[in-house]
């Protein structure tokens, strides 16, 4: 019980240093198509958490991104976000369309 309350308490005080850092950098500018931005600085934190922590750890974390495998998977899901991202824009597009021309009447 005390052990998990350590624990709670340290990911507390993680969290609270380092979302002001993640708010603080613009991940929802509306120019933005990268999807893939808020997991990856997620992932960044956590790693230099871990870093901190257990450098050996960190070191396997950082050869299993780096795997063929990995960088392979990352891009498919990066090229298909964006596929989707564009899609997205379009459909806003045509319904911002429609209801300028059908609803208001412009």
């Amino acid at each position: 019980m005390l052990q998990s309350r350590a624990l709670v308490i340290a990911l507390i005080l993680l969290l609270s240093t380092t979302l002001p850092e993640v708010q603080s950098k613009s991940l929802f500018e509306k120019d933005r198509r990268d999807l893939l931005a808020i997991p990856e600085a997620i992932t960044s934190y956590i790693y230099e958490a871990v870093n901190k922590v257990y450098p050996k750890v960190s070191q396997f974390f950082w050869d299993t991104v780096q795997s063929p495998t990995v960088i392979a998977a990352r891009q498919r899901f990066a090229k298909e976000a964006n596929k989707v991202s564009i899609m997205c824009e379009q459909l806003l597009e045509k319904i911002k369309n429609l209801w300028y021309t059908r609803i208001l009447g412009y």
